[in-house]
């Protein structure tokens, strides 16, 4: 189910692009990309916040924003879901430090 969801929110994401900004929210993101950018960074810290604050219910809904905003981003950039999900695929058993290292 989950892997669904964000190919399913993917495909709606891809669809947006031809809508007007006027109609749709996440058209107006992909009109204003500095803003959209700062989306990410907001949900970011909200989602550090609520982390910080231990708030189990608060952790998921700015998760959740902080996803949702990061895919439009991805879409906008001509990039979807499975692109991520194949990273982590090809990071999986890798030490968090080998794998690290092997990017310089």
């Amino acid at each position: 189910m989950s892997t669904d969801i964000l190919r399913e929110l993917a495909a709606i994401l891809e669809a947006r692009k031809s809508e007007s900004p006027d109609s749709s929210y996440v058209a107006s993101l992909y009109a204003k990309p500095d803003k959209m950018l700062e989306k990410i960074g907001e949900e970011a810290v909200e989602t550090i916040i609520a982390a910080k604050n231990e708030d189990r219910e608060q952790i998921i809904y700015e998760t959740a924003d902080l996803w949702f905003h990061s895919m439009v981003m991805l879409a906008q950039k001509g990039l979807s879901p499975d692109d991520v999900l194949n990273e982590l695929a090809r990071r999986f058993g890798v030490s968090g430090h080998d794998e690290k290292a092997s990017r310089k």
